[in-house]
Parts: structure tokens; C-alpha cells; sequence
């Protein structure tokens, strides 16, 4: 029998979430000040007067912008030895250990940025589906290419990757509402399934 699993990485396979950790972590002082600059746009998402993938791309650009692909390669690879295994619930990472990789394909499928989780992706032998970031000669442009790989979003791309392919069966994890539509569109959908 043939199984494709697809796992949202922050909160589901993550304790944390990864997108502040990575941003202090590249550079602190440009992190702290840009933070404090976008606390009225982060109490305007809290009260849903903003949109989430606006404040995200708007705030992550703030921080990265101008940083070469190297460089963010680089403190990457360097958060990912920082942070693993320590980072990731343990029961999640017995469940990924013990897929049957015989009869499986496995997807990462994030709305983080494709920059810091591609090093767990490796680690856990899976594909992935992220929010891409867009390199202009080798540097952050502060853009994403495409949209931010939430929500409906999620299994628009998942589509798109899988193309003709056919499983038997499709096993989806998430832990917020941006993982609806996905864990709607899998065979068996599991809500916090490893908290």
C-alpha cells in the first residue's frame, strides 16, 4: 500500500515556532529594532485588522533584506545544529523514524520560508513545499516568489508537485487553521496529532 504523508513543520513537527527564532538568530540587533517597529502591525493582526501574509513578508524583508544567499545558507545550516533535535516534539520524530520509506513519499508543507527549514527537510529525508524566498544575483530581495504557502494554498502547490502521481492512501499533520484545507484534502487528517 502505497502512503504520501504531509507534515506542516512549525507547531506541528516544531515546539516553537521558527520564523522569529530564525530571524533573531541571523541578526539580533536589526531583529530587536525591527521588532519594535512592527509591534502596532502585530496588535493589528491579533485583532485581525491586518492580514497575517502582508505583516509576515513585510517583517522578514525588514530583517533580511540585502543579506546574500550564502550568507542565509549559511546560518541555516548553523540554526539547524543549534536547534536539532531539541526543537522538533519527540513523538514526532518516532513517528518520522518509523515511516516505511519503501512504500511512502514524505512532504514538508510550510508557510515558513523554504531558507531555514530546508536543513530538517534533509535531516528527515522529505520533500518540500515552502514559501519560496527570491535571490536576485545571489542576494534576498525581501520578496517571496509566489505566494505564502498557507492555507488553500497548501494544497494548491501539493497539486501542483504531485502532479499525476497516485498513492493509495494520503496522511496529513497541522496544528492551526492554516492547515484546514490540508488536512481537508488528505485521506486522514490529524489536528496536533504529536502535542
Amino acid at each position: 500500500m502505497t502512503k504520501v504523508y504531509f507534515f506542516d513543520f512549525d507547531g506541528t513537527l516544531t515546539k516553537h515556532d521558527t520564523m522569529f527564532m530564525f530571524l533573531r538568530f541571523c541578526d539580533l540587533n536589526r531583529f530587536s529594532a525591527k521588532f519594535l517597529l512592527h509591534v502596532p502591525l502585530f496588535i493589528m493582526l491579533k485583532l485581525k485588522l491586518a492580514k497575517a501574509e502582508k505583516v509576515k513578508r513585510h517583517f522578514i524583508s525588514s530583517v533580511l533584506k540585502g543579506k546574500t544567499e550564502n550568507f542565509l545558507k549559511e546560518k541555516a545550516n548553523e540554526f539547524f545544529e543549534k536547534n536539532y533535535p531539541n526543537l522538533i516534539r519527540e513523538n514526532a520524530l518516532d513517528f518520522i523514524q518509523n515511516i516505511d520509506r519503501t512504500q511512502s513519499e514524505s512532504y514538508i508543507v510550510t508557510a515558513s520560508l523554504d531558507i531555514w527549514v530546508k536543513p530538517f527537510a534533509e535531516k528527515f529525508e522529505m520533500n518540500l513545499i515552502a514559501t519560496e524566498t527570491e535571490f536576485k544575483n545571489g542576494v534576498f530581495t525581501g520578496h517571496f516568489k509566489g505566494p505564502n504557502c498557507n492555507g488553500k494554498e497548501k494544497v494548491k502547490r501539493i497539486k501542483q508537485i504531485l502532479g499525476d502521481k497516485k498513492f493509495d492512501k494520503s496522511i496529513a499533520f497541522g496544528d492551526t487553521s492554516g492547515d484546514k484545507a490540508l488536512l481537508k484534502y488528505a485521506n486522514e487528517g490529524h489536528y496536533k496529532f504529536f502535542h
